[in-house]
């Protein structure tokens, strides 16, 4: 079985968020990148188990982006990815990274194409559903739990107001979300083994760019805290009610 995870790099959870250029880009100065949490800690764990019950698996990895991005690769290979592409194009919207990725994993010929359910810095929750649509594959997202019996996946996933299992054949694209997996960490063996694992860089192929940004906006500041005094409830009834309005 052959197996695509598609990783992307995000900042740091703890990083802090700025725009440059009139608001239209991500200052990206002295920010920590890092491995999608989605993509690292969820579908490429969840490939890892796949690998380590059926040992003829193959996991490999894409990632769509510059030279900056090697490193989050390495780690992502370190994790227990065998080999990885890195598409040697900026990432510009949705539409041209799935492209770019479709390219690759239809001369491939992968049975399964893992996912996170998003990036955590723009939230999109696309490219999975672009890519599917791409290779004219079924897509399930938001995937909780993953089963292989054969060439047959079942597939939990969150509704509203309980949850749904679906069966398909591979080849299949799947988005994956917490629970599908539990989280890993790279061990010394697997990081020095990273050192050498193959990195093929490829150039994109000509895509379209179907969105653009027009600007960012950060949240506004959060108010200070108001401290009531408990000998006065009409004054924390009068704050619920006309500014907090939970009342």
């Amino acid at each position: 079985m052959k197996i695509l995870v598609c990783i992307s790099k995000t900042p740091d959870t703890t990083a802090k968020i700025a725009f440059t250029d009139n608001n239209t880009k991500f200052a990206e100065a002295g920010v920590q990148w890092i491995i999608n949490p989605y993509d690292e800690w969820y579908a490429l764990v969840r490939a890892i188990e796949l690998k380590e019950k059926d040992a003829s698996a193959v996991i490999h990895l894409i990632n769509v982006g510059g030279t900056d991005t090697e490193p989050i690769i390495r780690k992502a290979l370190a994790l227990g990815g065998d080999e990885a592409t890195r598409v040697n194009a900026v990432p510009t919207d949705s539409f041209t990274v799935a492209s770019q990725i479709a390219v690759v994993a239809k001369s491939g010929a992968y049975d399964l194409i893992l996912t996170g359910k998003e990036t955590i810095d723009y939230n999109g929750s696309s490219v999975g559903g672009m890519v599917a649509e791409l290779l004219d594959f079924p897509y399930v997202s938001l995937a909780t739990k993953f089963e292989l019996n054969g060439t047959t996946a079942s597939i939990n996933r969150e509704i509203e107001g309980g949850e749904e299992t679906a069966e398909v054949n591979l080849p299949v694209v799947v988005s994956c979300q917490k629970g599908v997996a539990e989280a890993r960490i790279p061990n010394m063996r697997g990081i020095m083994a990273a050192r050498t694992k193959p990195l093929k860089v490829v150039e994109p192929v000509a895509a379209a760019q179907l969105t653009t940004v027009v600007n960012f906006e950060l949240p506004p500041s959060k108010a200070g805290v108001k401290l009531v005094s408990p000998d006065q409830p009409e004054e924390l009834i009068r704050l619920l009610h006309e500014e907090a309005r939970i009342i």
